[in-house]
């Protein structure tokens, strides 16, 4: 491998402020979302503004329940250090609080506005992917969110470039880049839902298509991760609660598809 410099986690710097490269993509992944989102919206007869008011609630809302949702698998941490709860620039928010809090969000503010919440979800997913995609490479520019050390062999035999290999190499040891894996991933699911757009899906299905697809790859990449939230002992938070998405979404499909029938598809507004 080409021994490459660490790249730097910090941008650039405003006097003592330090503007990260997590938060650049964690903003880019949301303004690439929302242009996506909001393009198809507007196609599918949805009011252009409706988005942008959304949002004004659902982005704090899920940063909020993101944090909530991290404390509380980190409780006997943060049980001892109260004062660091709200603390949330020095890290620590779980990916699948921000989603549950943007979900019931979107649930209640459809119901205000009189607009299909399943309609609104099935249009968002593109943008939550492509949020997701981007994000992760959040984590990469931090060091983060990755797996346990790599083989010899892994490292002679892997396609992976050797500028990400380098910024996975950790006080001398390399790990698993698992924002990779979940990136790549997503990338997939992205493709997928694309697709699907062609497809005479049921409202709602492309939304359960993407609990279910991205539920099945974070999984398997959190059983690798070295940084996980656990419920109890070994039993780790985010699978725990994939294995719940999964069987939710299925059972909701299920319900949707051959018991209420419903026979409105995507395309139709």
């Amino acid at each position: 491998m080409v021994n490459l410099l660490t790249i730097n986690p910090v941008a650039f710097s405003l006097g003592v402020f330090e503007v990260r490269w997590y938060g650049i993509l964690i903003a880019l992944g949301i303004v690439l979302a929302f242009i996506v989102v909001q393009k198809e919206m507007v196609k599918r007869g949805m009011h252009p503004d409706f988005l942008t008011d959304l949002l004004i609630w659902a982005v704090p809302i899920s940063i909020i329940s993101a944090r909530i949702y991290y404390v509380i698998f980190s409780w006997d941490y943060y049980k001892n250090n109260l004062g660091q709860i709200i603390q949330i620039w020095e890290g620590g928010i779980a990916i699948h609080g921000a989603l549950i809090g943007a979900f019931i969000t979107t649930y209640i503010y459809t119901k205000i506005r009189g607009v299909s919440f399943w309609k609104t979800v099935d249009i968002a997913v593109a943008g939550l992917l492509i949020g997701q995609i981007i994000g992760r490479w959040g984590n990469f520019m931090n060091q983060e969110a990755h797996g346990g050390p790599v083989s010899e062999k892994f490292l002679e035999t892997t396609i992976i470039p050797d500028w990400i290999m380098n910024q996975m190499t950790i006080e001398g040891v390399t790990y698993h880049p698992t924002f990779l894996y979940e990136s790549l991933w997503n990338i997939v699911g992205l493709i997928i839902i694309i697709l699907l757009r062609n497809v005479k899906l049921k409202r709602g299905e492309m939304f359960l298509f993407y609990l279910v697809w991205y539920s099945v790859g974070r999984f398997f990449i959190e059983g690798m991760r070295t940084d996980s939230l656990y419920v109890v002992g070994e039993l780790r938070a985010a699978q725990l609660v994939s294995v719940l998405a999964i069987v939710i979404a299925i059972i909701i499909l299920i319900i949707r598809r051959y018991i209420q029938k419903v026979d409105v598809n995507y395309e139709d507004e």
